[in-house]
């Protein structure tokens, strides 16, 4: 700057000053209004001028003061005496005019720029012990759901959203969506997960579990990895390990996933996840419809608890010593799962029982110390081998290979499926099905009809996820009409299980009787929110998901007694447990269509009820088979 001139540094000062803001402005304002007040008082001491023709002439100190209160109130000057008192107050009643007339534009610029700065939502959350979500996906209205329901019993209970979105354009899509947040507060922040400094203004150190959301693109595993390793790796992180849950598409990138980990995070392969759930369940009806009373909040959970009084014991008498809550497992001190373990399993000192319960704090041992068995009711009733399946697929989407290959770890050889899609498939190559294809519009009921969808054991609707979410699941609908429509003009029911996007789709479906629903985006939802919970039910999930080990099943109630009296439930706990079998609750088929029954869905009943069941009712059991 040594070649410029004065004038040309000074205007560089002046416009570096200025563009600061309002308190560049206000300093300016300041100067100019001292200089003036200073020049007024020195031409009042020069020129003698009176404040009053018959006073003396006033001195500097009240010159310079006389000056300050014309420019701060114009009103001043018309009870000015003498005309060249008049003239001296005049400029200064210019001046004060415009510094006040700029301050009050500078001070409403500065309000106006703070405002909007937070509607930016860039300032720093103070919020402690709060569920931090990462990222944005159709999915967090579900988990927004969920979370709000597992805080009812907390105080201060609140959600921390951190996500690129503008903040008022969040709240609205949260406000639209969630109709009550009963005692929860949300707070949103505008900010990129994968900045850690950004990750910083909504304190993730005091936060008591963070979800990483997937974002629905080719990238988004890389997104969930490097916001991961910004939190794991993170300068100002806390000394003590996070509870993180994060969401993985591909397989391929769960190593490196668990590196940047760092042993803190749980991560949730969803599309593989919805496949397994999709496999299982669309050869059981009802299926779904357990597994999303017990992923969800409202009503019966899946619990850990230490319960003391059980150590020593088996776990055939641990299951018989709960008369509100269900047994289905146990977890060694070294936090190795078992779920359905041998009825003879010691439960040693340091275990703990997994229970599905109303609440934590209902895992009450509370069972009938007089259980009388109706053991005449018993029946003895061999395993039959299984049959082949037929299995119909309508539509296709990037996760329908995962159900294919899943669905063949279940189905016996000679099982078969057809898919109907708009295009053809490439060929898969199965163990135990063969593939057939037929290309058409899942839309036109011509196209289902010359399927002969009455002759399938098995039909599977899937949405497609290249298309938009409303379009796609309107398709499914209309598809599962026509679907219901065949059913009644043959007087036959068909297993279902459709897949859709958006949850509130759900309610629509319902009109069409279909009991069987896997919502994509709101499954993997209810998973993750329940993992953030309790991290360790990760492992529950995959051995209840996988096609090897103890899952839920639907069996018969006539394999298992004669049906012409009522039993408790303690005598079904009995003769499930001699088949190697953990019972859990039944399905009244009378209640299938009744959606305020729960599709007929009764998980955990009190054992000491007895119930009258008729023959096409099912009794829910864990099982290796």
């Amino acid at each position: 700057m040594k070649n410029h001139s004065f004038k040309a540094k000074f205007k560089y000062y002046f416009e570096n000053t200025i563009s600061a803001g309002p308190l560049g402005v206000i300093r300016w304002l300041g100067l100019v209004s001292i200089i003036s007040i200073l020049i007024l008082g020195a031409l009042i001491v020069t020129f003698k001028i009176k404040g009053n023709p018959d006073a003396e002439p006033l001195g500097f100190i009240e010159g310079m003061w006389q000056s300050l209160m014309a420019t701060l109130d114009t009103g001043t000057m018309a009870g000015a005496a003498g005309w060249s008192f008049r003239i001296i107050l005049f400029p200064a009643t210019l001046v004060g005019i415009f510094i006040i007339s700029i301050l009050i534009g500078a001070i409403s610029s500065g309000i106006d720029e703070k405002i909007n700065e937070l509607k930016k939502g860039k300032s720093i959350v103070l919020e402690s012990d709060h569920t931090l979500i990462l990222g944005w996906s159709e999915k967090i209205y579900s988990i927004i759901n969920e979370i709000i329901e597992a805080n009812s019993n907390r105080k201060n209970a609140s959600i921390v959203i951190l996500a690129e979105l503008d903040k008022v354009e969040m709240e609205d899509l949260i406000s639209q969506k969630i109709e009550d947040f009963k005692n929860t507060k949300i707070v949103v922040r505008k900010g990129s997960p994968l900045i850690l400094s950004e990750i910083n203004i909504v304190n993730p150190n005091q936060a008591r579990s963070i979800i990483v959301l997937s974002q629905f693109n080719e990238g988004a595993d890389i997104f969930v990895i490097k916001t991961v390793l910004s939190l794991t790796n993170g300068k100002n992180r806390k000394a003590e390990p996070y509870n993180i849950v994060a969401e993985i598409s591909d397989a391929s990138n769960l190593e490196a996933a668990e590196v940047a980990g760092n042993g803190e995070a749980v991560f949730i392969q969803s599309n593989d996840l919805i496949a397994r759930i999709t496999a299982q369940t669309c050869r059981q009806s009802g299926l779904s419809v357990i597994y999303s009373s017990l992923l969800t909040f409202t009503g019966d959970e899946i619990y850990f608890s230490n319960e003391q009084s059980l150590y020593g014991k088996t776990y055939k008498e641990a299951i018989n010593s709960f008369d509100t809550s269900s047994i289905i497992g146990i977890c060694s001190k070294d936090e190795k799962i078992l779920i359905n373990p041998e009825m003879a399993t010691i439960i040693n000192q340091g275990d703990s029982i997994i229970a599905i319960s109303e609440d934590d704090d209902t895992i009450i041992p509370n069972g009938k110390k007089d259980i009388i068995l109706k053991s005449n009711l018993f029946k003895v009733q061999s395993i039959q081998n299984g049959t082949s399946e037929k299995t119909l697929i309508i539509g296709w989407n990037k996760g329908a290979l995962t159900i294919v290959s899943e669905l063949d770890n279940y189905v016996a050889p000679g099982s078969s499926i057809l898919i109907l899609n708009n295009n053809k498939i490439d060929e898969i190559q199965l163990t135990n099905q063969k593939i057939e294809y037929a290309v058409g519009s899942i839309t036109e009921r011509r196209v289902i009809e010359e399927l002969h969808p009455e002759n399938f054991d098995n039909i599977i609707l899937l949405n497609d996820y290249s298309i938009q979410d409303q379009e796609s699941d309107a398709r499914i609908l209309i598809c599962l009409l026509h679907l219901r429509k065949i059913a009644e003009k043959l007087n036959k029911n068909f297993s279902i299980i459709t897949e859709m996007r958006d949850v509130r789709n759900m309610e629509i479906g319902r009109v069409t009787k279909a009991d069987d629903f896997i919502i994509g985006e709101n499954i993997s939802s209810l998973i993750i929110s329940q993992v953030a919970e309790n991290n360790k039910l990760k492992n529950v999930f995959d051995i209840l998901f996988a096609s090897d080990g103890s899952e839920i099943y639907l069996k018969p109630i006539n394999q298992y007694i004669e049906t012409q009296e009522e039993v408790d439930f303690y005598t079904l706990i009995e003769i499930a447990s001699e088949r190697k079998e953990t019972a859990i609750g039944y399905r009244k088929t009378s209640l299938k269509d009744s959606v305020e029954d729960n599709f007929g869905i009764f998980i955990n009943p009190k054992k000491s009820n007895e119930i009258k069941f008729n023959e096409d009712d099912f009794l829910i059991v864990l099982s290796d088979n």
